[in-house]
């Protein structure tokens, strides 16, 4: 368990080099934001924004860091939903 965590948090903080740093040295774009421009559909993130991390920012803080803390608030989600399964998984067995 420790190495896995260990291995979530160096891929966590390495994380903005490849999803900021050199996916602008190679150019690199979403796939669905690709197909969409194919499709010449309309980009309406701007009016509707769900989300205060739009491209994995924070408003106010580097894009670096924005990009880590978008990363972790996901894995705890993950985390979160995995060990609600586990505890209704092991309810089931119980009953």
């Amino acid at each position: 368990m420790k190495r896995s965590l260990l291995i979530i948090l160096i891929l966590l903080f390495v994380s903005p080099l490849f999803g900021i740093y050199l996916a602008n040295i190679v150019g690199y774009h979403e796939p669905l934001d690709i197909a969409g421009e194919l499709l010449d559909l309309k980009d309406i993130s701007d009016e509707i924004n769900w989300t205060p991390f739009k491209d994995y920012t924070v408003p106010g803080l580097p894009d670096w860091l924005g990009y880590i803390i978008s990363g972790a608030l996901g894995i705890l989600i993950i985390m979160l939903i995995g060990s609600l399964v586990k505890t209704f998984m092991k309810r089931d067995r119980v009953h």
